[in-house]
């Protein structure tokens, strides 16, 4: 009996999936931030699905905690899929980002990721196939001028799980990295893309949609996963586009997030 552990499981992409894979009748294990309520949505997949869901609510950022919750859930699941999803971002100029804003963007998309990663993978490795996703993002292709940290993160998650892929080419272990474009995650990323009109609704699929094409081509070990139509033409425009042209040009629009995005 397998197990597949999401992080940053309790809301948005990461419920989406759990939502998937328990319809793909897959075991749960379900990591998330204290509140995140994940019991209620463990009851509702089991229910419905029929699966096994085991739930764990603690800060990532927290490398003790983390330590535990890896080595007990390697004690006593056989995990064959690990999908990464937890992060944060935020717009708001350098200077008017608080420290400690900065180093969570840093300590929970990069190195809980790495750290959690390096926990997993010795365990994953002894399954005859298995399976990492790591979520990234559209904001990976181009430095962001009013998000900085953020999109350097997300490339630092996109470089990391390509060298991954490579470094266990030959083994049972894939490794696929998600390119997410705009998503209405909380009422103050859907109320931003809401007031970008056309602009910001390009690219925008429905966390179901996006966690539904992840899941399937990461089973199918595609290495790079860029959901919808739209992202891929933005994704291939940033090939041809000279850094500074797309730099000035995507942080111009960025900048207008600013008044209704907090830090």
């Amino acid at each position: 009996m397998t197990y597949t552990l999401i992080t940053g499981a309790g809301s948005g992409l990461g419920r989406a999936f759990a939502v998937e894979c328990a319809r793909r009748r897959k075991n749960l294990v379900l990591f998330s931030l204290p509140g995140s309520n994940l019991e209620s949505l463990a009851a509702e997949l089991k229910t419905e699905y029929g699966i096994k869901v085991q739930c764990y609510e603690f800060d990532l950022r927290d490398t003790d905690a983390l330590q535990l919750y890896a080595s007990t859930v390697t004690d006593q699941f056989n995990i064959d899929f690990l999908i990464s999803n937890a992060g944060i971002g935020g717009t708001s100029a350098l200077t008017d980002t608080p420290l400690e804003r900065i180093d969570d963007i840093i300590q929970l998309n990069v190195r809980s990721t790495s750290l959690l990663t390096r926990l997993l993978i010795p365990h994953l490795l002894k399954q005859p196939s298995s399976y990492i996703l790591n979520v990234s993002s559209m904001a990976a292709f181009t430095p962001i001028a009013y998000k900085t940290v953020y999109p350097a993160s997300k490339a630092f998650i996109s470089s990391f799980s390509l060298g991954l892929r490579e470094e266990f080419a030959g083994t049972g272990l894939s490794v696929s990295v998600l390119y997410p474009g705009p998503i209405m995650t909380n009422s103050n990323t859907s109320r931003r893309i809401i007031h970008q009109g056309m602009k910001g609704k390009m690219g925008l699929l429905s966390t179901s949609d996006i966690a539904r094409i992840a899941v399937k081509k990461t089973l199918s070990r595609y290495p790079v996963i860029i959901p919808g139509m739209m992202n891929k033409l933005n994704q291939f425009l940033m090939w041809f586009l000279p850094l500074g042209f797309r730099l000035r040009l995507v942080s111009k629009e960025v900048k207008k997030e600013m008044q209704w995005s907090a830090t």
